[in-house]
């Protein structure tokens, strides 16, 4: 049984704690793998190495910052279908997607090789008399990751190469699910060249993730996950004095009114509902039909689940199995919410026969129609691929839905109406908008993020507001004077 260690200070660290977990191939169903799970001395280990290499980092001029995210891309690129197999391996998503998922995490490293450019700071020459005012942009220090399993390469992307660039350190703990693509992304980052301990990888529970919080060498705190989970980092890190982005869960709905084209929203329901196994955080899954197009609908989305291939991965499939038994169970416990409800299924996934072995942790694509909207079914977070049908009578009942609920990460409107468009992206609270597009997760060089109990603290993932977060600003004031100068002003300058 492969053991998986951390990596600190560009080498595996067996850890002092005798504390492992299991890691599962979800297609087959089996314990692969064993990873270790950090302790105190652990945590304090993987800071201090953290800590001594940011110092010499911040140190290296822009270029030879630049030279090493350079090298990272182009390793990555070249390397990527290796990467891919061991999140399939772990996480159970088919090759093609996880190849989709190294590709938007590889748009925010080639964001970041534009750094020198993003980090310049502001000058103002002669603010006063023979006085000139400049900033800098200067790394916070050491920085800590807390990704979920779902995107083990892609949302981890999304904050260390833009850390890195601004001259931190990293300490990346990755969901213990799959952690393997933190290791396989360390020891890219050593052959590209960045100086060992700038990037670390600290696997762990909540054991490693409080220490992290409370660690007073941590002086920021990126994190993806549930709703819950994203409150509790977010407080406990503001009440330690870190800075913090705490991305959390979302219940994104489509809303679809009559004039739209069916076909183009049911390929999209289906691509968004689905993919990943429904594992993301900005999978649709609520339908907002808005009548008369409810019943039509639902029979294109039916005949699309029809030829839909659930299995191992590796094989020619379209989607791959949950993540773990519990997790799937979990999921498929809301059919049963949703039928308890009124709720008609219209296709259950728990019938699904798998091109894989029957050991896997399958769950097949589910659609409910009918959904009642005091269904936990419909209010909760599923996470899974379950979509959910609600049929409303207007636009403004399907937008004052999305707007009353507790998420505001993702929402999608499908329409051949511009101006019903204009009023629904001006209206509607939610971070990131489709019109007419499925799943909004916007370019690397703009920001990621939603609103209300989506995202905790007031900054976003990559883009700008990336680089600002990763680093703090000095403001200085110089004057230097010429030979002539002489006398006494106890007074501010006054010109």
């Amino acid at each position: 049984m492969t053991t998986v260690f951390h990596v600190i200070g560009g080498v595996e660290y067996p850890g002092t704690s005798d504390r492992t977990a299991p890691v599962y191939n979800p297609a087959l169903g089996v314990e692969t793998k064993r990873v270790v799970l950090a302790d105190a001395a652990d945590i304090n280990h993987a800071v201090n190495t953290a800590v001594r290499a940011q110092a010499e980092w911040q140190a290296q001029s822009l270029a030879r910052r630049q030279q090493v995210i350079f090298r990272f891309r182009e390793l990555l690129n070249e390397k990527k279908s290796e990467l891919a197999e061991i999140i399939t391996a772990e996480h159970g998503k088919v090759l093609s997607d996880a190849l989709g998922e190294i590709t938007r995490g590889q748009e925010v490293v080639e964001f970041a090789c534009g750094a020198p450019h993003l980090l310049k700071g502001d000058f103002s020459e002669n603010a006063s008399t023979s006085v000139d005012v400049y900033s800098t942009k200067q790394p916070v220090g050491v920085v800590a990751i807390i990704s979920p399993f779902n995107f083990p390469a892609m949302v981890p992307m999304w904050f260390f190469p833009i850390a890195i660039a601004a001259g931190n350190s990293v300490i990346l703990k990755p969901s213990e699910k799959d952690p393997s693509a933190a290791n396989w992304l360390a020891n890219l980052w050593k052959e590209a060249g960045l100086p060992d301990g700038v990037f670390n990888v600290l696997h762990g529970d909540k054991v490693a993730v409080d220490g992290l919080l409370n660690h007073p060498e941590v002086a920021a705190i990126s994190f993806v996950g549930s709703t819950p989970i994203a409150q509790y980092i977010y407080e406990t890190a503001a009440q330690n004095g870190k800075r913090v982005q705490a991305l959390g869960g979302a219940k994104n709905h489509m809303l679809v009114l009559p004039d739209a084209d069916v076909n183009l929203v049911a390929d999209s329901a289906v691509n968004a509902g689905f993919g990943s196994a429904g594992e993301r955080c900005m999978a649709i899954s609520v339908v907002l039909a808005v009548e008369p197009v409810a019943d039509e609908l639902i029979e294109k989305i039916r005949e699309r689940l029809s030829g839909i291939v659930v299995g191992d991965g590796r094989r020619s499939c379209d989607m791959g199995p949950l993540v773990t038994r519990e997790h799937r169970d979990k999921v498929a416990s809301y059919i049963d919410v949703a039928q308890a409800d009124g709720a008609t299924v219209v296709v259950d996934g728990r019938e699904v026969n798998p091109d894989g072995d029957e050991r896997g942790f399958w769950l097949g694509p589910t659609l409910l129609d009918r959904v009642p909207i005091s269904s936990r079914a419909y209010t909760e977070e599923i996470f899974g691929p379950i979509l959910s049908v609600v049929r409303v009578k207007t636009f403004q009942e399907g937008l004052d839905l999305i707007n009353s609920g507790q998420f505001g990460n993702g929402t999608a409107l499908f329409t051949n109406d511009g101006g019903a468009a204009r009023r629904f992206q001006s209206e509607v609270k939610v971070g990131m908008i489709g019109i007419n597009v499925p799943i909004p997760v916007p370019v690397a060089y703009f920001s990621f993020g939603g609103w209300k109990k989506s995202l905790f603290g007031d900054s976003r993932a990559h883009g700008e507001e990336g680089f600002r977060f990763f680093t703090q600003t000095k403001v200085v004031t110089s004057r230097w004077l010429d030979p002539s100068h002489g006398g006494l002003n106890l007074g501010f300058p006054q010109n």
